[in-house]
Order: C-alpha cells, then structure tokens, then sequence
C-alpha cells in the first residue's frame, strides 16, 4: 500500500458555500472573477453578498432543501454565485455540458429528478426542450436576461430572508455531476459537501495559492476539473479567476498577456498549441509561473517543447476523476523541476493507493510492476445516484475505488498512468461513452453492428473510432455514418473515424474484443 507523504488533513465538516467563500469578508475589495473578455469585475464582498441574495430568492421561488437544481451555462462570473447560491439554499447542484443536445440534457435532468435550471439566454432553446422532455422543471432562470424568464440579476434585489438550511456535510450532496464511470451509459456522481470540501484541504500544500495569484479559468467550470481547480481552489484562498466562456487561442494569450495571469490548469491539447501555434510568440506571456495539465494524458516530449518555449520549469501533471471529488495525485508546484518526465504526480495528503495485478485482482504489486490504480481516502465519492450495483462494481468493501487505470509507482512516489483498463474514450479531456455511441449507430438502418474504441489522430488526442458492420447490399459511406452520430450529440462526443469490417470481434460472452480492434490494421 502506498501512502501520502503528507500530513493527513483533518475531514472539512463545512457545505461548499462556507468551505470557499468562508473568508471571502477579509478578501473584501480584492478581485475575486473578472470576465476575461470585457473586464467586468466582481470582488469577493460582491460575490459573498450576491450569493446570498440569490439564495434568498431561489428559496422564496419554491426551491428547497434536497431539490436539485441544472447549471447549464458555460464559464461566465455569474457561474460561481449561481452555484453557491444554489448550494446556500440546499440544493443539489447537477452541472451540464453546454453542448449537450435537448435530449441528452433530458436524460441527466430526468435522472436526477432536476427541478430547476440556471441557463444563459443562448442556451435558452435547448433547456426549455430539454425540460419539456423530463417534465417536472419547475422553473427556467437565466443568468442574464430574456422574456418570460427570471434573471439571476434582477433576483439580486430579493428582499426576502437569507434561508436558514441545516446542513450535513458528510451526507448532503453538493454537487451531482455526469460521468460514465469505467465504461457505460452517464450516471450521476453523488459528491457530498465533505467530500468536495476535504480534497481542496487535500490538494492546498501542493498547489497552494493566495491573493497574488491570478488564475486562467478557460477549462470548464460544469467538469469537475474546472469547478475544483479553476472555480473552488483559487477562490478559497483569495486568489483572482479571470473567467473565459470558451478556449480561442488569440484571446487565450490575450487575456494571459492583460490579466498578467500566474497560473494555467490546462488540458493537452492547450499544451500542444501554447507549444507549437506560432501565434504564441506575438504575445508577452511572462507572468506565468506554471502550468499544469490534467484530464487526459499529457505526452512527456510534447510537455518539454512547452515548458522550453514558454520559459517555465517542467509542465507538472495532475490525477484523479469525477469520482474522487476528483483529485488524487498532482506534481507539486515546488518540485516541477525535478519531478520525472510523465509522471500524474505524488499522492495527495490523506490519500492511499494499492496497484493491483491485472491477472489477479487480489494481488498487491510493488514499485515499478504495472497494475490496476485503486485509490481510498476521504474524496472516494458517496456513489453514483440511484445505482447501488454501479456503485458496488466501483467501491469495493473495504472503500478502495478501482479506477481502471494501469499504472505503475517508482521509487520515489510517483506515478506513471501507463494506459486503462476501461472502455472510456477521453476526447480532449471530456468523457465519450463507447456503449452510447454503439447504441446509437445501431438505429441507422443501414448498420448491421458496430463497436466504437479510442484512437489517437494526428496530434495525438483521443478520438472516437467506430468500426462498422454495413447491412447486406447497404451502401453506406463514412461520412454518412459520421453525420449519423453528429446530428444526435453533442460535438466532443462524434464519431471522427470510420473503418467498416467484416466483423465485430466478441468473446463467448458477447462482450467486444475491443483489444483486437485496436490491433486491427
């Protein structure tokens, strides 16, 4: 068993609200969210202050302790204070992808019996369609404004009391974000108060971060990477995020260069192109301090190239997943100079992790022998809402998560995420669900079977690969099959190659041979 080098922390029995914004009064004036494309600036007085007016109306508009309420929104300032708001007045806070079709949104707010939405103007077609297929939507606010919707800003000037909500933070759920786990359909991550609250306590003496810092928050906040690493961390220790809706590469660098940003957390394919996008060298990107790249794997010569060309120590790594609140592992920010190339990190503090053998499950492993990655600690997740078998498959009795993953620990703690045992296909660092896209090319007529893996394309992400089986005289094309699946996903999860085959490879069980497609030519 490996254990964390530092200090165990003790459990934060506090709900997210009070966990970040806590201190945010001796923050007062201090910027804490600038809108990075106009500048519009909210300091920690205003987002302490708007939260809880917020919370008041949502709690004089019906919502009540337990309800769960659908932030579907990209990144904007108004993002935090709806979520605290919602989390202040007891609800349940499911995050949802702003892409996500009418029916995919649908799905997620039927499962988790959503009964509020915090949309933007925008997006205002897809939530009310989405809502009209669940049922049960009580009321659709937006963050900014349009007819015959309530603002989030207007409701600013509630009157009503600050609600008075008793909390359990051990057993309260914070916040319900979507994953598909090791492999399968999306389901609902149950994180409860104590358990978001405890891995910020885990992760602070390794990435620490204060009022001097300015933080680029351009990765998503509704992933859980974002909302812990750009949204709650920084915000809990008074530091500045300067909040961007999307990643476009100009006003990346451009917003790096105005705001004098200290701090990126970042996805691979942001590495590539801070690395090799001659647009990068127009820009002064000299405030950076570091830059730390997580959900998917970053190649070690590709993460050389960028550090080199920006001037930086080594571009550190970081671990975990949705499931584990989510962090796990992270190269520390003051040992990125002699971390070892392509290592996630070192355990966080109160963290432990078994390796276990592939061919026996029951069997521990050493440093150096690849296994499967099993983590326990105080962020393993409450379980997935409403699937105790899901849950089971994923905890086991003595509270050790399988994560799926293969890899390996030297020496000296760290570790290296060699490949994964799971099916999950993470395309640009969201998750792409091969059963949801299987499922789905099997009602084109012209389909007789079909299985989808990942496959690297040309600068190395992760791309959705479907191998398919045509009908008897179908004459079916690529192309046809791609915009099959596009029409009916968001974009980060369509079908981006096609090879069609004789044959879907399966065991006796049926299950797909998915190793075997890998190795096809």
């Amino acid at each position: 068993m490996f254990r964390s080098e530092y200090a165990d922390v003790p459990p934060v029995e506090l709900p997210i609200h009070d966990a970040v914004l806590g201190a945010a009064a001796g923050y007062g004036d201090h910027p804490a969210l600038i809108d990075g494309t106009d500048g519009t600036t909210l300091t920690y007085e205003q987002v302490d202050r708007f939260h809880r007016r917020l919370a008041a109306a949502l709690a004089e508009a019906g919502l009540r302790k337990g309800d769960v309420l659908a932030l579907h929104s990209p990144n904007t300032i108004a993002f935090p204070t709806a979520f605290y708001a919602a989390t202040r007045a007891g609800a349940s806070v499911t995050t949802v992808h702003p892409l996500a079709t009418p029916e995919e949104f649908a799905k997620q707010l039927s499962d988790c019996a959503a009964r509020w939405i915090v949309t933007v103007s925008p997006l205002l077609g897809t939530a009310r369609r989405a809502a009209e297929l669940a049922g049960g939507v009580q009321e659709i606010f937006v963050c900014d404004s349009a007819p015959g919707h309530r603002s989030l800003i207007d409701m600013l000037a509630a009157t009503a009391p600050e609600p008075e909500t008793g909390f359990d933070p051990a057993e309260d759920i914070a916040a319900l974000p979507y994953s598909s786990g090791t492999t399968g359909v999306p389901k609902g991550v149950m994180l409860t108060h104590r358990q978001i609250a405890t891995n910020l306590a885990q992760l602070d003496p390794a990435v620490p971060a204060g009022p001097g810092d300015r933080i680029l928050a351009v990765l998503p906040f509704f992933h859980i990477y974002g909302l812990t690493a750009l949204m709650n961390a920084p915000l809990r220790k008074g530091a500045t995020v300067v909040v961007l809706p999307r990643f476009d590469l100009e006003t990346f660098l451009a917003a790096i260069e105005t705001h004098r940003i200290t701090g990126l957390y970042v996805a691979p394919p942001i590495v590539l192109a801070l690395a090799k996008h001659p647009a990068v060298a127009r820009y002064d990107l000299s405030s950076l301090k570091y830059v730390i790249s997580a959900a998917a794997p970053l190649d070690a010569r590709l993460a050389a190239a960028c550090a080199e060309r920006l001037g930086l120590p080594p571009i550190g790594q970081a671990y975990g997943m949705t499931e584990l609140s989510p962090g796990t592992h992270v190269v520390p920010l003051d040992a990125l100079h002699h971390a070892p190339a392509g290592t996630v990190g070192r355990l966080i503090a109160g963290t432990e992790m078994r390796i276990v053998s592939l061919d026996d499950p029951g069997k521990d492993l050493g440093t150096g022998e690849p296994g499967e990655i099993l983590i326990r600690g105080p962020q393993v997740m409450k379980g997935y809402l409403g699937r105790p078998d899901a849950t089971a498959a994923m905890i086991d009795a003595d509270g050790w998560l399988h994560t799926g993953d293969v890899g390996h620990v030297d020496g000296d703690g760290w570790l290296f995420v060699v490949d994964r045992v799971k099916e999950l296909i993470k395309y640009k660092g969201f998750q792409v669900a091969p059963a949801e896209l299987e499922a789905l090319l099997l009602t084109h007529p012209g389909i007789a079977d079909a299985a989808v893996i990942g496959a690297r394309d040309d600068d190395g992400n992760e791309i959705p690969h479907a191998f398919v089986v045509r009908q008897p005289a179908a004459g079916l094309g690529a192309n046809e099959v791609m915009l099959h699946v596009a029409e009916r996903v968001a974009p980060y999860k369509r079908v981006r190659r096609v090879t069609f085959v004789d044959t879907v490879p399966r065991a006796a069980s049926g299950k797909i041979l998915r190793r075997q497609l890998r190795e096809h030519p």
